[in-house]
């Protein structure tokens, strides 16, 4: 049996393969790089914070948890109007989405003060504008009191972002009006007979 067991072990060591780090596989599908747009291109980040949101059920009479992520205030490079915006971790689905308007005014959540509760008129979420009363809490009261903040700074430039944007309008239809009115007095001007006294 030892010329077996010698025959064994001398087939096991040539069977045995020693590996290489080197080793390398052509893929069989070459996949090109996508760019992922978020819409987040064109807005700067003024605020961000780690927080959980929750939206009132109206139906169920209670709240309900819409997610835990990071709350953005972003403002727009171009419009200079800021939206809230927030995320669920790691699936990045959004679960807030809506400009800060006016009339939202945050108002402390019974028995916590680490929370905040707001109405929304057109909160897009899913690409559908719904109305809710969201709820958002904080770990500690000092980044509620942070959030506060920087929403109602929000707010107040968004307000006079409004107000600048209604008074161009209005000066741009002035302006028309004006050029429309010198337009028609010029008309008016040439389409007149020539005098018939001059004759």
């Amino acid at each position: 049996m030892s010329d077996t067991e010698n025959k064994n072990t001398a087939a096991d060591a040539q069977e045995e393969v020693v590996e290489s780090p080197d080793v390398h596989f052509e893929p069989l599908v070459k996949l090109e790089d996508v760019v992922v747009k978020t819409h987040e291109e064109d807005e700067e980040p003024i605020f961000k914070m780690r927080a959980k949101l929750f939206r009132f059920d109206t139906e169920g009479k209670e709240w309900k948890e819409r997610g835990t992520g990071d709350v953005k205030l972003l403002k727009h490079n171009s419009t200079k109007k800021i939206r809230l915006l927030m995320r669920r971790d790691k699936t990045l689905k959004v679960c807030a989405n809506h400009y800060i308007t006016e009339d939202m005014i945050l108002s402390p959540n019974v028995g916590s003060d680490r929370s905040w509760v707001w109405n929304v008129a057109a909160d897009l979420v899913d690409d559908e504008a719904e109305r809710q009363l969201l709820a958002i809490r904080f770990g500690n009261s000092e980044n509620a009191n942070k959030f506060k903040d920087a929403f109602d700074d929000a707010r107040e430039s968004n307000k006079k972002t409004a107000a600048a944007e209604s008074g161009d309008k209005k000066e741009g239809e002035a302006e028309q009006a004006d050029k429309e009115d010198k337009e028609d007095k010029k008309a008016d001007e040439e389409s007149k007979p020539e005098d018939e006294s001059k004759e």
